[in-house]
């Protein structure tokens, strides 16, 4: 077991900002230092998100590169299953206040 300086959890969750609600995935592997930033990126935003450790769940690396349209690196993160691409795209989505209107987005339900 591994012990993480922010919240993960088996349940689909998202940030709530007012009564919407957006679903935060993200793939990652256990020594990843992109996966680490773009995961405090989430954590620091308030964001809760759902990862998919593929060192500990090894099939998810199939849904991944399906998903990710055949993208192998990590992290890949996907906001109301949209794919975002990964840490520095992120990053940079940030950046250019792409992010902030994405998460505010209710999940299709």
């Amino acid at each position: 077991m591994r012990i993480l300086p922010f919240s993960v959890g088996a349940v689909a969750r998202g940030i709530k900002w007012g009564n919407e609600m957006a679903t935060v995935e993200i793939y990652t592997t256990m020594f990843c230092g992109f996966c680490y930033r773009a995961k405090r990126l989430l954590t620091e935003k308030g964001v809760e998100f759902v990862e998919y450790d593929l060192d500990e769940q090894p099939a998810k690396r199939t849904e991944m590169l399906d998903r990710a349209a055949g993208r192998r690196t990590v992290p890949q993160i996907f906001i109301n299953g949209a794919h975002i691409g990964g840490s520095d795209d992120l990053a940079a989505l940030e950046a250019e206040g792409g992010l902030d209107p994405l998460l505010a987005a209710a999940a299709p339900g």
